[in-house]
């Protein structure tokens, strides 16, 4: 392999432990193992777990958030962009996902590396919220004063919902988490009631 094939094969091994086992409990060993080589070379390619963990968190989130991006952008009604959003967001079936930010967000503070890349991706998330609510506002078909912080308000609504879905599924679905979801955010940008319920494809 050359050294770029190699520290991809690393980083995707990583990816592999973390689904497996968290992101809290894994280790150079089990990145090795996974690989079947030694810890040596994982050191070799990376100064630190907390670099490697951050680089295969991102591989695993900005995957999710280029596909609603990409989305996003073969529709052009704002309305229809923001159901689609939402269609995207949380992926019934990929809770996984979910659990990895779950996980990235409790190491966040104990490492900075995995807390630089976890709060930048946050923020592309809400920037991309943000820039969609622009859009409606700018085409007259939505109500906004301050479209960073209702995208925030929406986005941490989404995600609070959906950690409780994960961490605890008897207590709240995630069919529902969604829908009080794209109710709120109705209610916050002047739609009308159900305006964000059509069915969208998920990509």
């Amino acid at each position: 392999m050359t050294p770029e094939q190699r520290r991809a094969a690393i980083i995707d091994a990583t990816v592999g432990v973390m689904l497996r086992q968290g992101i809290a409990a894994a280790t150079v060993r089990d990145v090795a193992s996974e690989m079947g080589t030694s810890s040596g070379l994982i050191h070799h390619y990376f100064g630190s777990m907390d670099e490697l963990l951050a680089e295969a968190f991102e591989q695993v989130a900005s995957a999710d958030l280029s596909r609603t991006w990409a989305a996003v952008e073969a529709d052009a009604d704002p309305i229809s962009q923001l159901a689609v959003f939402f269609a995207n967001y949380n992926r019934p079936g990929e809770q996984w996902s979910m659990q990895v930010w779950l996980d990235a967000w409790a190491e966040a503070a104990r490492r900075p590396a995995l807390q630089q890349t976890s709060r930048r991706l946050n923020e592309e998330w809400q920037r991309l919220v943000a820039t969609l609510i622009r859009g409606g506002v700018s085409a007259g078909v939505m109500v906004c004063d301050e479209p960073d912080a209702a995208a925030w308000r929406i986005i941490s609504l989404l995600d609070g919902l959906a950690l409780q879905s994960v961490a605890h599924r008897d207590l709240v679905r995630l069919d529902d988490a969604n829908t009080w979801a794209r109710e709120y955010a109705e209610r916050e940008l002047g739609l009308t009631a159900g305006a964000l319920d059509a069915q969208h494809s998920v990509v």
